[in-house]
């Protein structure tokens, strides 16, 4: 008998009701629920669901059943919370967790680049705060007995940095996360997680761990600060032959706003050798607090939440724009634009040096555009002989011209749970 497809409407257990969904990965899809209780009790929750077509493979239900056990062991405010773990009536399993109203940080970063704008360094280092919290709670896990068991957690990605509109800052999916205790059951060599965030080390075979983690973190916070990918490529083997040339640019050169100091912590984070690597979350986040001292009194969580819903609302008129312009005309695009973007310094960058800049200053930094290059159609078909009638001209149709800017400044595509 063929199982029952999730649905909107569908209640699971009976108090989980699925809403609409609202991410899908090559494992699990998200639902939006709702959780209805006792005398009108009511809350939104996520609701994780394995694909249907994998969840009769006893390997990935034990994955799932693994991404439950172990994230149910982190409660920490800057992690998302595993509120619950079951079974529907055919066996699926369902995961329910804390919803994060908010965005990633991978939409955050695009609100910024699509408004050709830097993210200001004020609001990444207020994100990379509360993040290294969450990740020291992984890291510094210990048992019941008191002894240490760490979780690495393996995908530390913009993708899986939530930023909630009340301003806290969550890390999610520990779905690749394996407590220490379970290491050993991973299977050898085999890289998990994104591969432009992966630590060098790791593509020769090594095992995830604290420093590697760290690595990410430090990739993730620099492609914030960068505007740009750190290791771009369109294969896995493009990826790992940038991570193997290790052509860096300096964020100094790239963002002559940002404060040295800050600068010095995210490159520690991405040093090639994880020896001479920042050794934790935790000596991360304290340099960092020694290196904001004195820069910036306005990292509270008011002024990023309001940075995130001025975000939120910037990429609503982005989206809802684009979706306009495409339903215009059903026909192909006769041209397409691609246009070439790098960043320079803007006035606000400039005066960096008399004061720092806020969150006021939501573009810190502003892109040079350069001249499109317009990438014609064919030219049309021949017109038909002199000898035979020609209808009357037609008016031009309208043309939708499509920007490849996010492409020359691409980030990672979202990664879906």
């Amino acid at each position: 008998m063929a199982k029952k497809r999730d649905a909107p409407h569908r209640v699971l257990a009976g108090k989980y009701e699925l809403i609409r969904q609202v991410g899908k990965g090559g494992m699990a899809v998200v639902w939006r629920a709702r959780q209805r209780g006792a005398a009108g009790f009511s809350r939104v929750v996520a609701v994780k669901r394995m694909l249907i077509d994998l969840a009769s493979d006893p390997a990935s239900a034990e994955l799932f059943i693994e991404e439950a056990r172990v994230g149910a062991q982190l409660a920490h405010p800057n992690i998302v919370e595993v509120l619950d773990f079951g079974q529907d009536e055919e066996g699926g399993y369902y995961l329910v967790l804390d919803w994060v109203d908010g965005i990633d940080l991978l939409d955050y970063m695009r609100s910024f680049h699509q408004a050709k704008r830097h993210m200001p360094w004020q609001a990444v280092a207020a994100v990379a705060t509360q993040a290294l919290l969450g990740l020291m709670a992984a890291h510094e896990r210990v048992d019941d007995d008191g002894a240490p068991r760490p979780v690495i957690h393996r995908d530390v990605t913009p993708s899986n940095v939530m930023l909630g509109k009340n301003g806290i800052v969550k890390l999610a999916d520990f779905g690749l996360a394996r407590a220490a205790d379970r290491l050993t059951r991973t299977l050898p060599n085999i890289i998990k997680g994104k591969l432009a965030y992966t630590a060098p080390e790791l593509t020769r075979g090594k095992r995830a761990g604290v420093s590697s983690d760290v690595f990410a973190m430090g990739v993730t916070l620099w492609e914030a600060l960068a505007g740009r990918r750190m290791f771009a490529g369109t294969t896995p083997q493009e990826i790992i032959g940038n991570i193997a040339a290790w052509k860096i640019p300096s964020l100094k050169l790239l963002r002559p706003d940002l404060p040295s100091g800050v600068i010095t912590v995210v490159e520690a984070a991405i040093q090639k050798d994880p020896r001479a690597r920042t050794a934790s979350a935790r000596a991360m986040h304290e340099e960092l607090g020694r290196a904001l001292r004195g820069l910036a009194d306005d990292l509270d969580a008011s002024k990023l939440a309001a940075s995130v819903i001025s975000a939120k609302a910037r990429l609503d008129r982005m989206d809802a724009s684009v979706e306009r312009e495409l339903s215009i005309d059903d026909d192909p695009l006769s041209a397409s634009v691609e246009i070439s973007v790098d960043f320079e310094s803007s006035p606000s960058a400039r005066r960096a040096s008399v004061r720092p800049a806020s969150f006021a200053d939501e573009a810190p930094t502003l892109p040079r555009v350069v001249l499109p290059r317009v990438v014609a159609e064919p030219p049309p078909a021949p017109a038909p002989p002199a000898a035979e009638a020609r209808p009357p001209a037609a008016g031009p149709k309208r043309q939708i011209v499509r920007s490849s800017l996010a492409a020359s400044t691409r980030l990672p595509d979202k990664k879906k749970p």
